[in-house]
């Protein structure tokens, strides 16, 4: 039976973004901060996701063993270094949270069935690589709070409570929203990025972020007149609004992750919504007690 385990790590290391191929001016103006002299660093946390059979002992792989090659390999060599200078993979191609993925990915490679590398740089930035040659996952963690009502427009007070329970009462109820934009797109082979991050933070926080912060969704957003602010509605809506802003950073929208509360959260994939658009406005409502 194949079954996939997974092994944290971490490290601590430091970087800079700067291509001497650029003057003082370009790579300010490229990089930001992150060009600053002689770098920042990161407390940095690697998952390491492994495939195989289940042997005569209920393991895939002795994780004493695992953890000693990835020690041996990885973390023993990263930690408490410059990675600029560490290896000559990121003296080619900067070492962005999604290139050392990619690069730690080939590392490992030959000594483990490795099937997804995870590497957060912090809490709200990760990158996720599967082995697709230059291709990289990368995650942005936000967040905002806002109310809403379960309400169909079209169903009674006791229809809607039916259905929604306490979240159909009038004055509707809040959240504290925690929002995971996942983008896709080729690394490059010199800044080892596959967007701008900047411009990507920029855009989630001047396009959801700010309109849909401190607001009553009902009666706030246009969109949600006649569509119920469910978290799953709310994740369609934000994959609508991103979708195309995002490509024209040079990248594709993967995700949109909306975590409710603990208890609650929903995924919404770009590449399913595009080819099941769904009519929300116009969805007849279902008698589902939530």
């Amino acid at each position: 039976m194949q079954c996939i385990i997974n092994r944290r790590a971490q490290f601590s290391a430091s970087h800079r973004y700067w291509l001497s191929e650029l003057s003082e001016a370009e790579n300010i103006e490229k990089f930001g901060a992150c060009s600053r002299f002689p770098g920042h660093g990161h407390n940095y946390v690697l998952f390491v996701s492994l495939k195989g059979e289940l042997d005569e002992n209920g393991m895939v792989l002795n994780l004493s063993d695992v953890k000693q090659i990835i020690n041996r390999e990885v973390t023993s060599q990263l930690d408490s270094s410059y990675l600029n200078d560490v290896w000559t993979d990121f003296q080619q191609t900067l070492p962005t949270t999604e290139n050392i993925a990619r690069v730690i990915w080939h590392r490992l490679a030959p000594y483990l069935p490795v099937t997804r590398i995870q590497l957060f740089e912090n809490p709200e930035l990760y990158a996720d690589y599967l082995g697709n040659r230059m291709e990289a996952y990368l995650t942005v963690c936000s967040h905002f709070s806002a109310a809403h009502r379960l309400a169909h427009p079209h169903l009674s007070s006791e229809e809607n409570f039916e259905i929604y329970g306490k979240c159909a009462r009038p004055n509707g109820h809040g959240h504290n929203y925690h929002l995971e934009v996942t983008v896709k797109g080729e690394i490059d082979p010199r800044t080892g990025m596959i967007v701008d991050f900047v411009a990507l933070e920029q855009l989630i926080k001047d396009d959801v972020l700010e309109p849909l912060d401190h607001t009553f969704l009902n009666k706030d957003i246009p969109y949600f007149e006649k569509v119920v602010p469910t978290a799953e509605n709310i994740a369609v809506y934000i994959t609508n609004i991103l979708r195309s802003p995002i490509q024209n950073l040079g990248c594709h929208l993967y995700k949109v992750k909306l975590i409710e509360s603990p208890n609650n959260s929903c995924e919404i994939y770009a590449a399913d919504l595009e080819l099941n658009p769904i009519q929300v406005a116009q969805q007849e409502p279902v008698l589902v007690k939530r």
